[in-house]
């Protein structure tokens, strides 16, 4: 028995070692289990926390804090005296911020009410921001009143989605003036935003489009700050949190003066007048005035130009889209004969004595060609022709240059090729030659055609600053300027980042003394008891000038009416060129007035104006030194 009860306790306990080996196994390899679950659980606490945990650190910041840019104030721009042409204010855009709205259609039904806009306008804006992010915003309408901005904020609750975005807008100081030349600004196109760096521009942006808000996008744009907002779940501003300030653009101070400017544009709105008005300082390639008329209406284009006025713009027929200063060519008239008196005094066919004999016209070939005074001049030497214009002594001295001898002279005087002036699609005009007609033409060159280019008809086409540049180029004795629209510009802080240079781009040299006769007979155009510009003299101060009339087309149905019977759009260009004051000039104004028919009595006025202005203080103080003399 006492055996028998020790085997079975034998048994009892080697039962309970394989059950305790069994629970240490078990034991061991749930140990197995939850040191692998730890570990996961770790590894991807890791994975999330430190591998990605920048990422979706980003990632719940962006549903929490909302990063926008802040549009950095675009720079001013001033004229020659430091005055305030452009300068920038407040506008305030309705936006939209589509992940911040999840019923579009409705939300747009209710805002087209509340703006007054056609809600296929709005939906335009959305379908131009193509695929953009979802959290840039869209603007909807630009720079909108007070009203409607009250409006908006006060019921931000039901336009979800919808913010007022508050960014700089052009102030045109002076209105319109110098339109052209300044240019203005619109949204970035799809097109532009390809060819723009991405870390600068973004949908949406305001970009120059034209003139020198275009040329000097750089200089004028400025850097973008950012604004860091906190925001709820329905993805309204809560607070603040750091704003990063924009850097402002740099100052642009312009060789313009805004009162000649104001003095010529005012002169030609008031009578209508269609066309370009172009002042320089004849020694250093300054420009003063660079007028084309009609105007660009700017303030159309802030907040973007609706479609009505753009149309209006492009079905005017005086064409205010085109600047004329360097966008469009006329025959130059009689302003070209100094280039053909230049070519024969140089060529030695002339000299300022040669006298040639005007009856009223003079016959070539088997034709008769017309001189403007139908009774003829007489006997006619290089001073007297160019006071008086005859047609025909620069018929006889163009037909003895010839047409390439003229091209020749015309290229050194500026034309027949573009200037390089900081503006923009400047055209280069045309100087004809035989080899030119033969090109262009298909044809080969008629002498006949000689003596209509003399006179500045036929092929010739300028533009209004290539005969201003030649009038200053006669009346400084030969240099030629690179002309120039840009007098500095400075940072933010005031430091000088680029400063004028004058530039020399050709020089006539060897022939002071046939520009000094030339300037001679120029003089008389003023001055003189039969010059064709008699009107435009002032006194105290002499003035050398040209008149020219371009034939727009030869009709022969209209040359015995009236000019006033002549449909306009057949009448003939009128020019008047000049510079002052001729003992040492300074400065070189031009005009041309579209179907105005004569230079002296439209176009002339226009220069007198200018020079009046310019001059202002010296003939005031001549004019008291003159009273005090008489007075004595």
């Amino acid at each position: 028995m006492k055996w028998s009860g020790y085997k079975n306790l034998e048994e009892i306990n080697e039962h309970d070692d394989a059950a305790l080996d069994s629970l240490k196994r078990r034991l061991a390899l749930a140990g197995v289990l939850i040191l692998c679950f730890v570990s996961l659980i770790f590894a991807r606490l890791w994975f999330l926390q430190i591998h990605k945990g920048e990422e979706y650190k980003n990632r719940a910041d962006n549903n929490r804090v909302r990063m926008s840019d802040i549009v950095a104030p675009r720079g001013s721009i001033l004229d020659r005296a430091g005055r305030e042409l452009v300068t920038n204010r407040p506008s305030f855009n309705v936006v939209l911020v589509r992940e911040d709205s999840n019923d579009v259609d409705n939300l747009l039904k209710k805002l087209s009410l509340v703006l007054d806009v056609d809600i296929s306008l709005l939906w335009e804006k959305i379908r131009e921001a193509g695929n953009r992010p979802r959290h840039i915003p869209i603007r909807l309408l630009e720079d909108v009143n007070w009203e409607t901005l009250a409006y908006v904020e006060n019921h931000n609750q039901e336009f979800p989605g919808i913010r007022i975005e508050t960014i700089p807008a052009r102030v045109y100081h002076y209105g319109d003036l110098a339109a052209h030349a300044i240019g203005y600004l619109g949204e970035i196109s799809r097109k532009e935003l390809e060819s723009r760096d991405a870390s600068i521009y973004q949908g949406g942006d305001l970009i120059g489009k034209m003139g020198l808000e275009r040329l000097r996008e750089k200089d004028l744009r400025g850097e973008k700050g950012t604004s860091y907002t906190e925001v709820n779940a329905m993805g309204f501003e809560q607070q603040l949190l750091k704003d990063v300030e924009p850097l402002p653009g740099n100052d642009i101070q312009l060789t313009l003066d805004a009162e000649l400017q104001k003095v010529a544009e005012d002169l030609m709105a008031s009578e209508e007048k269609a066309g370009a008005v172009v002042a320089m300082e004849v020694k250093t390639g300054r420009m003063l005035v660079l007028a084309s008329n009609p105007v660009l209406p700017l303030k159309h284009f802030v907040g973007g130009i609706s479609h009505a006025n753009w149309n209006a713009l492009l079905e005017n027929k005086k064409h205010p889209l085109i600047n004329k200063v360097v966008q469009a060519m006329y025959p130059p008239g009689s302003t070209y004969k100094m280039i053909t008196a230049m070519a024969g005094l140089a060529t030695g066919v002339v000299d300022r004595d040669t006298v040639l004999y005007c009856p009223g016209h003079y016959s070539f070939g088997n034709r008769r060609y017309h001189c403007w005074k139908r009774g003829g001049h007489g006997a006619v030497n290089l001073k007297r022709a160019l006071s008086e214009s005859c047609d025909v002594y620069f018929y006889q001295v163009g037909l003895r240059v010839g047409v390439d001898r003229l091209a020749e002279y015309a290229n050194k005087f500026g034309l027949g090729h573009k200037s390089g002036i900081e503006l923009e699609h400047e055209k280069k005009g045309i100087a004809p030659t035989k080899e030119w007609k033969k090109q262009k033409k298909g044809r080969k060159w008629q002498e006949g055609e000689t003596l209509s280019t003399a006179i500045g008809q036929g092929f010739n086409l300028v533009t209004p600053l290539q005969i201003c540049l030649m009038t200053a180029t006669v009346a400084n004795g030969g240099k030629q300027y690179l002309p120039q629209v840009i007098e500095k510009v400075t940072d933010p802080d005031g430091k000088v980042l680029a400063q004028f240079e004058p530039v020399v781009v050709d020089e006539l040299k060897g022939e002071k003394k046939h520009l000094a006769e030339i300037r001679d007979g120029l003089v008389e155009v003023v001055q003189g008891k039969r010059g064709t510009a008699r009107s435009v003299r002032i006194e105290g101060l002499t003035i050398g000038g040209k008149t020219g009339t371009a034939q727009v087309v030869r009709l022969s149905q209209y040359r015995h009416l009236k000019e006033e019977d002549i449909p306009y759009k057949y009448r003939d260009h009128a020019w008047f060129t000049c510079y002052a004051p001729a003992e040492d000039p300074e400065i070189a104004v031009t005009v041309l007035v579209e179907h105005g028919l004569h230079g002296g009595s439209v176009a002339g006025p226009v220069a007198r104006a200018v020079l009046e202005k310019y001059f202002s203080e010296r003939l005031l103080l001549a004019e008291e030194e003159a009273g005090k003399t008489n007075g004595e």
